[in-house]
């Protein structure tokens, strides 16, 4: 009988290799990484929620042109121990996707290995120009961002029920394949700058062999200070940290980030290979606070359309009482659960902070369409809520 890999063990060693991955394509990543243990370092352990997990815990990002891409990915998640949960419909911020994180959904899960990866489809639909949306499909059709080596391993894993030890690095390298960066694209310059001119994103996704992956977010204690030191170590910064403002009793999501780099990269015209840029990859940084129950998060969400908190307690036994935050029972009394998720206006702040879209958000005539997107994927996404209330008591 094979002996076969735990899925948080691999998960775990496929996020390590990943890591090592990006930080030999983009250096500066190894820096940030530096920054954040400074700055954990300097907070008292016993004061530090999830302490343990600090030093492991980081999450990506990806983009995927099509159904077959996301559904896909999907099962090879599904290998990792890392299921779909929520959606986010960030056409509302002007960004022609819609997306899910891939994650843990089990405390267990999470403490093992607590690695998450925020995938995003293309919403071809909201490409208003059809010649244009019909040349982004056809250049997508004509793509497999998988290695066939990983497909037929995957395949195998799958009919097995699971993946035997000796498999494993096998299978972390062929997956390690989609998220290599390519530095020769697809389609000619001149396609390439019609789709950035319609929305760099589309540029980003359709015009290259794979979804390189765009960040891998480190968590911080402290994301104000490691900020701070970012910009001492030569980082340009974000001038503003997404989310909620900087709170004693820390909730949801907060994120920051150094601006994506300006990268060399080849395209073929008539035999010959021309020069340009493009903008895709960054450096973020994440810090944590506590889940929100539905109570909480539309106080959250009034707060935030007021750009004012003084009505959300900073207190967390007032948290608790008033069912604005998810805690659970310890031998020393309560403690909060800590938000596992994203946020969609601090993901497309970031995303678009890093597409050189700073200003007025591009308005698309578009609605949340998590029924095609489920269809997609090829199953229904987590919802989060769910999961946060059944590791409460």
């Amino acid at each position: 009988m094979k002996n076969y890999i735990s899925k948080s063990a691999l998960r775990q060693r496929f996020s390590d290799a990943l890591s090592s991955l990006y930080r030999k394509e983009v250096p500066a990543y190894g820096t940030l990484l530096e920054i954040v243990a400074e700055v954990n370092e300097t907070i008292d352990p016993n004061q530090a929620v999830d302490a343990a997990r600090l030093g492991q815990e980081r999450h990506g990002a990806i983009r995927v042109g099509t159904a077959n891409d996301l559904s896909t990915i999907a099962r090879v998640f599904d290998q990792l121990g890392m299921e779909p949960v929520g959606y986010y419909d960030l056409s509302v911020a002007g960004l022609p996707i819609h997306s899910t994180a891939f994650r843990p959904v089990t405390a267990k899960g999470l403490e093992e290995s607590p690695f998450r990866m925020f995938t995003s489809l293309l919403r071809p639909e909201l490409i208003d120009d059809s010649s244009l949306r019909e040349e982004a499909e056809s250049t997508l059709a004509e793509r497999n961002i998988f290695a066939p080596e990983l497909l037929t391993q995957l395949k195998s894993i799958e009919s097995n029920g699971g993946l035997a030890e000796d498999e494993a690095e096998n299978f972390i390298l062929s997956f390690l394949k989609t998220f290599q960066w390519h530095d020769k694209a697809q389609v000619s310059l001149e396609t390439y700058n019609k789709f950035k001119n319609h929305h760099p994103l589309l540029s980003d996704i359709v015009s290259f062999q794979g979804p390189h992956i765009n960040h891998l977010t480190p968590r911080t204690l402290d994301i104000d200070l490691a900020q701070e030191k970012m910009r001492q170590r030569g980082l340009k910064a974000k001038d503003v940290i997404e989310g909620p403002p900087k709170r004693k009793c820390p909730i949801l999501l907060r994120q920051t980030a150094f601006k994506a780099l300006s990268e060399d990269i080849l395209f073929e015209e008539s035999g010959e290979w021309k020069r340009g840029t493009h903008t895709a990859r960054f450096g973020e940084i994440e810090q944590r606070g506590a889940a929100l129950t539905p109570k909480g998060r539309e106080l959250y969400d009034r707060c935030l359309a007021k750009k004012d908190f003084s009505d959300f307690p900073d207190d967390w036994e007032i948290m608790r009482k008033q069912d604005i935050a998810y805690f659970r029972k310890t031998d020393n009394g309560f403690e909060p659960l800590t938000y596992e998720d994203f946020l969609p206006v601090s993901a497309a702040g970031i995303f678009r902070s890093n597409l050189g879209e700073d200003g007025e958000i591009q308005t698309l005539k578009a609605t949340a369409n998590q029924e095609a997107f489920e269809t997609a994927l090829g199953r229904p996404v987590h919802d989060m809520f769910a999961l946060y209330s059944a590791q409460a008591n």
